[in-house]
């Protein structure tokens, strides 16, 4: 069995040592999955960032309306693949399969989305969000152009920015703390 590294290279604050907001946030999740994803202890680190970037986060991905919450995470796993962010890609990879209920979905978008049995306005929306997380001043009219003839509407092409937006910053952070995924995240959705 191989060695288990820390969840991150950042010091995780004890638990009872949250506020009661961050505390009872973390239970309420923990309640839903069963377990505590390692990104909530990691972001608990600094309690003020924690509640903006979950405020945002919950914004986007918890929005009624135009994307599907398993398109959401198709832009998530894609972008995350792009940025080589292994947190994001198996966490939301493991959402993804849930949410598509797909067991393979996640991993064909994870390793070459444009060979993924995805439609084909899904996969245009994965060339936007895929170009935006790599090179963002080549996005242009030409792009917007051609999400728009895919049917999306200005707010789902806000959205899929937004998205790719904030797991940029997502990406960056996991990377940057060596976060570490869960292994419940593994088994979601596979069977």
């Amino acid at each position: 069995m191989r060695d288990e590294p820390p969840i991150s290279r950042f010091p995780l604050p004890a638990l009872e040592d949250l506020p009661a907001d961050l505390r009872d946030r973390i239970a309420q999740v923990q309640e839903k999955a069963g377990f505590v994803p390692n990104v909530f202890l990691a972001l608990a680190h600094r309690p003020e960032e924690f509640r903006a970037f979950f405020a945002y986060h919950d914004a986007l991905m918890d929005r009624p309306g135009g994307l599907t919450k398993a398109e959401r995470e198709m832009i998530v796993v894609a972008t995350s693949a792009a940025n080589r962010c292994l947190y994001c890609v198996v966490a939301h990879g493991a959402i993804l399969r849930v949410r598509a209920k797909d067991p393979a979905l996640a991993d064909e978008i994870a390793v070459n989305y444009a060979k993924a049995r995805i439609t084909p306005r899904q996969k245009a929306m994965l060339d936007f969000a895929t170009r935006l997380a790599a090179d963002p001043g080549s996005v242009g009219p030409a792009d917007h152009a051609a999400l728009e003839g895919h049917g999306f509407t200005p707010d789902e092409i806000w959205d899929i920015a937004s998205i790719t937006g904030l797991f940029a910053l997502s990406n960056r952070i996991a990377s940057a703390a060596d976060l570490r995924p869960n292994a419940e995240f593994h088994g979601m959705g596979r069977g």
